[in-house]
């Protein structure tokens, strides 16, 4: 079975940074992209950044963070990063990883990770 793990959430004040880490495994498993998901309470799962190593390889983000989140992936080891920098206090969430398929208007993750907590306060 594919297993997909978050790691590196945490508290920090608002202004700080956190790096998130993603790791997808399994029996022959791959993926063609990497992307990553935030959830608040009582709101819906909305997209955050990608990274793609498919047809339409690049890197994607939400308005919401462009400038001051940054993505990263490796195709070959089935992993990825979330740099988050300058954080305010509406990023609090579970953030979540999903191995899929993204581009401009593909949102398609595949697998869900167990999600890891950012709290930003004061």
């Amino acid at each position: 079975q594919v297993q997909v793990v978050e790691t590196g959430g945490g508290l920090v004040e608002p202004g700080g940074s956190l790096r998130l880490s993603c790791a997808a495994s399994g029996r022959n498993f791959s993926t063609n992209g990497m992307g990553w998901f935030r959830q608040a309470p009582g709101k819906g799962r909305e997209f955050v950044a990608a990274v793609s190593w498919g047809r339409e390889s690049g890197t994607y983000y939400e308005n919401f963070v462009k400038g001051r989140f940054t993505v990263s992936g490796d195709k070959d080891k089935n992993t990825a990063s979330l740099q988050m920098d300058r954080l305010k206090l509406e990023d609090t969430a579970v953030y979540y990883c999903g191995p899929g398929n993204y581009g401009v208007y593909l949102r398609a993750p595949d697998y869900w990770g167990q999600g890891t907590q950012v709290t930003v306060s004061s």
